[in-house]
Parts: structure tokens; C-alpha cells; sequence
């Protein structure tokens, strides 16, 4: 099995995958996610951190914050920089910051943080956040109560991410004191092709070795003949989009 270091740095090898096959993420979702920095009469200022080829940053910048976007893979920034022109990008980690301190309203992580050290990120997003700042952390989750999403996951091998979810509340740590959360269900159009990019941007599938990820293949494929999903129809990927905040002690912005 891949060590948590090979699979968190994989992501780059397909970066076409990741952007054709993860789903953006809902603007409602991302509005609750920085509301508590919101500040009249000023651009809000946000770290997209984890940011990858910037699914999250998009929504974002529609909706009128100042990005700054910030991986730890050049191939994804790439990817990002194509995919959202006028968003910089920046290599660092959420443990180490390239940001200057309080320079920020809100630090946000889709799809990250579970391959964070929570102590060493909270305290750097602590660092770089002005009192009365967010720390966001948002995911998109498949509904596996929908049996045909369950077995999917079954062939393709659960995530980090949906482990942690599944035993609770993302672990964060000082100067941050507790996290609320909010829930979105939706669903999204999804073509064959679009099922196995999904796949095949998977860190587990990434690093698996040639056999394994041909038996992926294969399950994925029979599934989806058995769903229906063949040349240009579409089958709905459900989802619930699971988001939670931290205010920084202090002054509100």
C-alpha cells in the first residue's frame, strides 16, 4: 500500500483527470464557508490552500473575493492557472505558509485537510489570518446511500478523506476552539468518461500498481454498463457537500 506522503503528493500525475472529473463545489456552500469574514466596503482576502487545479479558487473569484492560491504540486498550479487565469499561485503547504502574517480574512482547504498535520496547520492558518478570520474546510462526499455510489466506492477503494469524515468533525487545534458545520446535498450530470476521471484521479488509484488499477478499470466499467452510462448519457453522481468554519479569537473583521 502507498504511504499517506506518496498519495497526497500524486495528485499532479493527472491533473486533466482531476479537473474533468472532481465536481465544483456549490457557491452556497462557499459563502457560508467565509460569511463570518465578511466585511463591508472590502474584498475579502483568501488563501485557497490544497488548492490543486482550483475548483474551489473559481468559485471564489466569482464570487469577488482576492485569491491567492497556494499547493504544494507545480503541475496542479499549472493546471489551476489555466483553469482560472488571474488567480496567483504560490508552492507551500498548509504547515508552512508562503504568507506574511494577518494577511489573510479567510484560509480555506477543499479536499485537503485530511492530509494535514491539524496542529501545525492550524497554527499557520492562526498565523496568517487577521483577527476575526476563517479557517474553511469543505468537502464534496458521494452519497453512498444510493447502492449503485456505495459499490462504486467498493471497486475504487475508499479515501483518506471519507474515513476521517466517517468517525466525525475534521480535527482542528489552537488558536482555533471548536468547528460549525453545514450540509448541501445536490447532484451532478456525470458522462462515462467523466466516471473514470473521477477514478482515476483518485490518490489511490494513482499510486496503485498495474493490476490493481485494471481491475479498477474493469469494475468501473461493468458498473457502468450496468447504470446506464455509456457514450454521451449521463448518469447523477449524488453528493452532499459537508463544509465547517472556526472564527479566530479576536476583534471581528
Amino acid at each position: 500500500m502507498s504511504s499517506d506522503h506518496e498519495m497526497s503528493t500524486s495528485f499532479g500525475r493527472e491533473a486533466s483527470a482531476y479537473e474533468r472529473g472532481r465536481p465544483d463545489y456549490p457557491a452556497a456552500a462557499v459563502a457560508w464557508l467565509t460569511a463570518p469574514a465578511q466585511s463591508a466596503g472590502r474584498r475579502l482576502r483568501v488563501a485557497d490552500v490544497g488548492a490543486g487545479t482550483g475548483k474551489l479558487s473559481r468559485i471564489l473569484a466569482a464570487g469577488g473575493a482576492d485569491v491567492v492560491a497556494v499547493d504544494p504540486d507545480a503541475d496542479m498550479l499549472a493546471a489551476l492557472a489555466a483553469a482560472v487565469p488571474g488567480v496567483p499561485t504560490l508552492v507551500g503547504t498548509a504547515e508552512q505558509l508562503p504568507l506574511a502574517d494577518d494577511e489573510c480574512d479567510a484560509v480555506v482547504l477543499g479536499q485537503a485537510w485530511h492530509w494535514v498535520d491539524p496542529v501545525a496547520a492550524s497554527r499557520e492558518a492562526g498565523r496568517v489570518l487577521r483577527p476575526g478570520g476563517v479557517l474553511g474546510l469543505i468537502w464534496n462526499i458521494r452519497d453512498e446511500t444510493v447502492p449503485w455510489v456505495a459499490r462504486l466506492t467498493g471497486i475504487m477503494h475508499g479515501s483518506n478523506a471519507e474515513k476521517m469524515l466517517a468517525a466525525g468533525a475534521p480535527p482542528v487545534a489552537e488558536p482555533f476552539r471548536g468547528l460549525e458545520t453545514g450540509d448541501w446535498s445536490w447532484s451532478r450530470p456525470m458522462t462515462r468518461e467523466d466516471l473514470l476521471a473521477m477514478v482515476r484521479s483518485r490518490s489511490y488509484v494513482i499510486t496503485a500498481d498495474a493490476p490493481e488499477r485494471a481491475r479498477i478499470e474493469r469494475g468501473v466499467a461493468d458498473l457502468c454498463d450496468e447504470i446506464g452510462a455509456a457514450g454521451d448519457a449521463t448518469v447523477a453522481m449524488p453528493y452532499v457537500t459537508r463544509a465547517y468554519r472556526a472564527v479566530l479569537p479576536g476583534p471581528a473583521i
